[in-house]
């Protein structure tokens, strides 16, 4: 694949590309938002656009969102450019606004992911072949806070099923993972989308929309700080390598 890395830290955008690069991708890093913009901007189309842009979110000049708002912008200009974005902390609404639109080909992971080399090359993987990945971390920090939104409406068993549901599983895999028969996931999927307000149809989507749910209603003027996977928090294992969405 054609890879581009937009991060300002030399060691990270070196270490990424030496372990893509090892893997037999061709890697192209940018230190900034606005050279990976001005790189895959206006004029960019076709067989000329990267397979997938790995991009972090807080960047220079002012060290905020710009690597999220080039995100945003690439996405505006190529709607099918798979994009995966690295953060160090949850940064709840600026997922919200990265999933906003198809979320099809995007992916949110948390940048200590990147030390399991397997599982971070899994969700390259899955976003660049338009899978939709949302490190499940992420999803128990949002659940945490979150309120009055149906969310709070669901059993334990239901928030473990979404949460599985975060990370791009199946019902089949999620029925694997939890040591269940097929037509139990299949209830509590169910019950989920019709508790959330997202009745089941032929969408498949609307997976994706009931953790999007969580995304876009938490608190916003959280202030973001470092992950902390409560003790026996659902939604939080780490997806395995068998187990695709």
């Amino acid at each position: 694949m054609r890879i581009v890395i937009a991060e300002d830290s030399v060691l990270l955008r070196d270490g990424l590309s030496r372990l893509l690069e090892a893997e037999g991708h061709q890697v192209t890093g940018y230190p900034t938002a606005d050279e990976l913009v001005a790189a895959l901007g206006t004029g960019t189309a076709g067989d000329d656009l990267p397979d997938v842009v790995v991009t972090d979110v807080r960047m220079p000049p002012s060290h905020t969102d710009e690597g999220l708002r080039a995100a945003v912008h690439l996405r505006s200009l190529h709607r099918r450019l798979p994009i995966l974005v690295l953060s160090q902390y949850v940064e709840q609404r600026y997922a919200a606004e990265l999933f906003a639109g198809d979320v099809r080909g995007l992916g949110y992971v948390l940048k200590d992911r990147v030390a399991d080399v397997e599982e971070f090359l899994d969700a390259l993987q899955r976003v660049a072949t338009g899978g939709t990945v949302i490190d499940p971390e992420v999803v128990a920090q949002i659940l945490a806070r979150t309120r009055s939104t149906g969310l709070e409406t669901l059993t334990p068993r239901e928030r473990e099923v979404l949460g599985l549901m975060a990370e791009g599983r199946s019902n089949t895999a999620i029925a694997e993972r939890l040591v269940v028969g097929l037509p139990a996931v299949e209830k509590h999927v169910t019950s989920i989308l019709t508790k959330l307000g997202l009745p089941p149809d032929a969408d498949d989507h609307r997976r994706v929309l009931a953790v999007l749910r969580w995304l876009e209603h938490g608190p916003t003027a959280a202030q973001p700080g470092p992950v902390v996977t409560p003790p026996g928090g659902v939604g939080t294992g780490r997806p395995t390598n068998g187990a695709r969405a």
